[in-house]
């Protein structure tokens, strides 16, 4: 009667959701809730059969002693009352997953014997095949048991066949039910159906070979509610390619599956490396500044690799040892021998921003050079 009463709860939603319409919030709509009502029924109707399932343990221990009463009576009074619920209202959301989400063991067991009764009553082929209705199926196994148990109880005083009873019930409700909560909360995760994804691969093969169209990227297609699927794709086309033209054809080949599209479309724009700019460009300020490094010290005119780091006696760079010495506002007269055209260069610009110079690197390294041009003096 549980799950009766939230099967009803279902439908009455799926009516409300068919009125209400799509808002600025909700751009989708309410499908949604319907995919949340089957999942939150399949779940309580899992946990109730798990309670179910721990009673019937504890009564195992102690089996007490059941009279049936008026059972058999009240299982025919349910079977029927379910039954015309089932059949007379049409639940949109429940027939829709039992359609859609893989069989059941009960469902698997009973195939064979409903494919050899359809062979003596083709009629039934309608009723019980592919699949027999999950839900028809789950009440009639119900009241079977309880009939079996009803008899056992009366002819042998079998007691514990009621709790074995309850333990069947209980785990066929289960397995009925399992399947259907995993498909609901996979459409609730937003994955992509399982029963179109061939479909889908074989539109999206067609797009990509339509003329303009280089690349089909970042395609998502998932369901938004019961039989109404949504996805958006990327499509790179060439520069000379019509966009409206494009997104036309997407959109025709697309929209025969997928109810609600959103298709990007992006040209395949490609810039050209400029010259003039970048980090390979070097201003008048650096290029002085290495012409002055590679005058004072022809050791080092080498130019460093990018990724290495600058050497200790690059200019404007002191040494980790070496204080740099500040010279002041008016600076004296270097010795001839080295004033050379770097250094001419670099500090007859009349630039103040010159005026470090790691004069202890020139000390250091001047060694190399001549005598003449070391002990030089001015005239």
């Amino acid at each position: 009667m549980c799950g009766v009463s939230l099967s009803l709860i279902t439908c009455l939603l799926s009516f409300w959701v068919t009125v209400k319409k799509p808002s600025q919030l909700y751009s989708f709509g309410f499908e949604r809730c319907e995919v949340l009502a089957v999942f939150s029924s399949t779940v309580l109707v899992q946990l109730g059969s798990l309670f179910i399932l721990k009673e019937s343990v504890e009564r195992f221990v102690e089996q007490p002693e059941v009279h049936t009463g008026r059972l058999l009576v009240g299982t025919f009074v349910a079977l029927f009352f379910n039954l015309l619920t089932l059949l007379s209202v049409k639940n949109k959301p429940f027939v829709f997953v039992s359609e859609a989400a893989s069989t059941s063991w009960l469902q698997e067991h009973v195939a064979d014997l409903s494919r050899s009764v359809c062979g003596l009553i083709p009629a039934l082929s309608s009723v019980l095949l592919p699949r027999m209705n999950p839900f028809v199926l789950i009440n009639l196994a119900g009241a079977f048991a309880l009939g079996i148990t009803y008899m056992l109880i009366e002819i042998s005083n079998y007691h514990a066949m009621d709790t074995a009873s309850a333990v069947a019930i209980a785990l066929m409700t289960f397995g009925t039910m399992y399947p259907m909560s995993v498909y609901s909360g996979k459409v609730l995760l937003q994955t992509t159906p399982s029963h179109v994804i061939g479909q889908l691969d074989k539109l999206l093969r067609e797009v990509s070979t339509l003329d303009g169209v280089l690349e089909v990227r970042n395609e998502h297609f998932w369901t938004i509610g019961f039989g109404s699927l949504a996805g958006s794709v990327h499509v790179r086309i060439r520069r000379d390619a019509d966009e409206q033209m494009v997104l036309a054809h997407v959109t025709n080949r697309l929209s025969a599956l997928v109810s609600t599209l959103t298709v990007q479309i992006f040209k395949d724009e490609w810039i050209r490396p400029s010259l003039s700019s970048g980090a390979g460009s070097l201003s008048l300020s650096e290029y002085v500044s290495s012409a002055v490094v590679s005058e004072l010290n022809p050791a080092t005119s080498t130019p460093a690799k990018p990724s290495s780091p600058p050497p200790e006696f690059s200019f404007n760079t002191p040494g980790r040892h070496v204080q740099p010495l500040v010279f002041p506002a008016h600076q004296p007269r270097l010795p001839y021998g080295l004033q050379g055209p770097g250094v001419r260069l670099g500090f007859g610009l009349g630039a103040q921003g010159y005026r470090t110079l790691n004069t202890a690197g020139i000390h250091r390294y001047g060694s190399s050079l001549p005598n003449t041009h070391t002990d030089l003096k001015r005239p």
